[in-house]
């Protein structure tokens, strides 16, 4: 327990060390942001920070807890971060298209369901038994992989937005992972508090204001590497396993599906961006950066205290939580008017139901 503990610390001390010189590496080579209309930061910003999580990370792996995981995981796994990475890095040095992202996307997806043998193959519903995937299996997984990848990308818009919600989410995994689901042996839970301690070290120079950004490089290999993890509950998928790491990831999946939703309503293509994401709205509303930035901390650990409260549910109590949970956060959306001001179909529902005007008023 002390190595591992040790270990966390050499991470973090580590991480804290290179993005430094991973800023100044990042200026060297042009991946820099440039501020235009949609982005928050006025001067050339650089970005690639991810570069020095993914170093810490895999330091920590191979150099000092290497007997906590089996060898040919370690190594397969190795390739599929590489993978991810380079397409994060070429994205943020000369801006790929979705599509060209896409496919670095779904090669390193492809490399974590071949490889690696990490996949979802059964799924067991209430009320309905056990599925077996069969050849479903593979597109079932790349698809989760990708989905979640993308969602954590998405909410990467201000200063230590996503390295923060990621922390919450994979400690939170962690402790799940651990003491509740029993995934695949603790060597799990050890790497997700790793790539914890990685990122904290790194989020002192991505808090507001920032110094460096995470890139894609970051982003895309964060979001990945939560898809992969979560993967290793998921082989022998059921509903509390399924629920519980989409509900620790709410805000990045809540942003992620009403952005599609709000672009599907507004005609324009999914892929295109837009500054209606729930850090602008909330800055909107008149909260400053930091401030946005918190609040969203705090609705990340809101749904994670949730996702702690399944494993001592039943399946009724599981189900009637995620009723309550998606009620209270369709609510939420629609007074922020994440998908449009004028676009609040529960509240108008709720107001013809009591009579209350749009006022408040009865």
């Amino acid at each position: 327990m002390y190595t591992i503990i040790a270990s966390l610390i050499v991470a973090g001390v580590l991480s804290l060390v290179l993005t430094p010189l991973v800023r100044r590496l990042a200026f060297k080579i042009g991946a820099v942001d440039n501020p235009n209309a949609r982005r928050v930061n006025k001067i050339p910003m650089p970005t690639m920070g991810g570069l020095a999580i993914f170093l810490s990370f895999n330091f920590v792996n191979f150099f000092l807890l290497r007997q906590q995981y089996p060898t040919q995981q370690l190594w397969t796994l190795l390739v599929a971060e590489i993978v991810i990475l380079a397409t994060g890095i070429i994205d943020d040095i000369y801006e790929l298209s979705p599509r060209q992202k896409l496919i670095g996307e779904t090669l390193a997806a492809l490399v974590v369901f071949f490889l690696c043998g990490i996949k979802m193959t059964t799924l067991t519903l209430p009320f309905l038994g056990s599925i077996e995937l069969g050849w479903l299996s593979l597109p079932v997984t790349v698809i989760w992989i990708l989905a979640i990848t993308n969602a954590v990308n998405l909410i990467d818009g201000l200063d230590g937005l996503a390295a923060g919600v990621a922390i919450i989410a994979l400690a939170t995994s962690g402790i799940t992972g651990y003491l509740f689901l029993n995934v695949a042996g603790t060597y799990v839970s050890i790497m997700m508090f790793t790539l914890v301690a990685a990122i904290a070290g790194f989020l002192p120079y991505n808090f507001h204001p920032a110094k460096i950004y995470l890139g894609d490089t970051g982003a895309l290999f964060i979001g990945f590497m939560i898809a992969v993890f979560s993967l290793y509950g998921l082989k022998n998928a059921t509903f509390i396993t399924i629920v519980i790491p989409v509900i620790i990831l709410g805000v990045p999946i809540t942003d992620t599906v009403y952005a599609i939703l709000r672009r599907i309503l507004n005609k324009k293509p999914i892929s295109q961006a837009d500054k209606h994401h729930l850090h602008h709205r909330l800055m909107e509303i008149g909260l400053s950066h930091t401030q946005t930035v918190l609040v969203i901390y705090g609705i990340a650990l809101i749904f994670s205290f949730i996702a702690l409260l399944y494993p001592f549910s039943n399946v009724l109590g599981s189900v009637l939580l995620t009723v309550a949970t998606l009620f209270g956060l369709e609510l939420f959306v629609e007074s922020i008017g994440l998908v449009g001001s004028q676009r609040r179909p529960l509240i108008n529902w709720i107001g013809r139901l009591f009579k209350i005007d749009h006022n408040g008023k009865k």
